[in-house]
């Protein structure tokens, strides 16, 4: 299955929104579970960005939807890149 890094940045209105409901969060998972996708693993951040989520999705079609629909929002803004684990990334380095 692909794996994802969503990077998120919340807005003005993300960052009111988690301060007075920070339980949104799970909530937001569970949303992104219903779009047939994943959250393997999250992680606040201190920086540029709020939140570092790892996702499994079906498919780069299905994470553009999600990323677009999360977006759409006006909480948060993505920058989501394709990841890959090491060891096949390794795997592909070897092979002619």
């Amino acid at each position: 299955v692909p794996m994802y890094l969503m990077l998120s940045k919340l807005t003005e209105r993300g960052r009111d929104r988690v301060k007075h409901d920070p339980d949104r969060i799970g909530q937001v998972n569970l949303e992104i579970e219903d779009q047939g996708c994943k959250v393997v693993s999250q992680y606040a951040l201190l920086g540029r960005y709020d939140f570092a989520t790892i996702i499994e999705a079906p498919d780069n079609a299905r994470m553009s939807r999600l990323a677009i629909d999360l977006g759409a929002r006006g909480t948060i803004e993505t920058e989501t890149l394709p990841a890959e684990p090491t060891d096949e990334f390794i795997s592909a380095m070897k092979a002619n």
